[in-house]
């Protein structure tokens, strides 16, 4: 069996047509199988939706409980079967419920990694490796130039910073799904235990983290009266990155503006944000985590997907892995 007779691109997203479903769907179909609950990935509109529980729930608070026409919850390491093809959900860690999706028939494994990281990270299941013939690997940060710092020195960062002017405000750009939630976990592993004050627009997914056990400790809402700058001052403010396009971020006394990235490594975006203080925090691979993967894994093929596809395609010829790049559409805002 060739892996091309279990898996296809096609414009609506990567297609299994033994099972007749797609795997993170940028169009509405009549079955998907869903990665994580990142928007670019998760759309609503599909006749029914396969996912991990924790990645259904967040879809549903982020966009409406009649986000599909049904769902299915599975577990991390439990297979179901549709039609012909063995489905199994495996951890990613990338964001909470985030998975690896394997797909197998005749004796062929295929594994469609969506995204993924393999540093630590308490606010998730940690990337747990899938022995495979094709590997499906994403590829955001796919250039030798991307070599994220450990995250530790990142918050130290921010830490020294407070420590530094602790009459500013500082306002940290965080996407709501994943980043915030760590980032607000660092801190407290770091040793931060004042209260993070948060936009309201991650309050959902906050709390939604805090009901799943994972520990964050004292979050209130930056909601400003009037005359309330002055409780900012020094004090740590999270918020989405369009709330930096608008007049909320006017509204405190002094904001010193920090975003939290893999993207702050590029001293260019840094700049064309006004980023005062650029912290690489990143929820994807770097270009050692990415080849490292391919390394350990070992496959017979390597399919690169959304990202830099050609240097890692590349990296694989040099190194004997058959690759080639699957050109699948709807990824290019993909946050991290």
């Amino acid at each position: 069996m060739r892996a091309t007779d279990l898996a296809i691109p096609r414009p609506e997203g990567l297609y299994c047509p033994p099972g007749d479903f797609f795997i993170d769907p940028v169009r509405p179909v009549a079955r998907a199988l869903i990665t994580h609950a990142h928007s670019d990935h998760a759309r609503p509109g599909h006749g029914a939706v396969l996912a991990t529980r924790e990645t259904l729930e967040i879809m549903a608070l982020r966009l409406g409980p009649g986000f599909a026409g049904a769902t299915q919850g599975v577990a991390f390491g439990e297979t179901v079967t549709i039609g012909p093809v063995t489905v199994g959900f495996h951890p990613a860690g990338h964001v909470l419920g985030s998975a690896q999706i394997a797909l197998g028939m005749a004796g062929l494994r295929i594994v469609a990694a969506g995204d993924y990281k393999r540093a630590p990270d308490p606010t998730c299941a940690a990337f747990a490796p899938v022995p495979c013939d094709v590997f499906i690997t994403e590829a955001t940060f796919g250039l030798p130039v991307f070599r994220h710092p450990p995250v530790a020195g990142e918050i130290g960062k921010l830490i020294a910073s407070l420590a530094q002017f602790p009459e500013r405000t500082h306002l940290v750009g965080v996407y709501a799904l994943g980043k915030a939630q760590r980032v607000i976990r660092l801190l407290r592993d770091a040793g931060y235990d004042a209260p993070i004050h948060i936009h309201g627009a991650l309050r959902k997914l906050c709390d939604y983290y805090a009901a799943q056990g994972i520990a964050l400790g004292r979050i209130e809402d930056a909601t400003l009266a009037r005359g309330a700058k002055e409780r900012f001052a020094g004090a740590v403010v999270l918020g989405p990155p369009s709330a930096f396009a608008a007049t909320w971020v006017r509204r405190f006394s002094d904001p010193l503006i920090a975003f939290a990235s893999g993207w702050m490594q590029v001293r260019a975006r840094a700049r064309q944000r006004g980023v005062e203080l650029p912290l690489i925090v990143s929820d994807h691979c770097d270009w050692a985590g990415l080849t490292g993967t391919l390394t350990e894994l070992g496959p017979a093929e390597v399919w690169v997907t959304h990202g830099r596809e050609e240097a890692l395609v590349r990296w694989c010829a040099l190194h004997g892995l058959p690759a080639r790049p699957l050109n699948l559409v709807g990824y290019e805002d993909d946050p991290d």
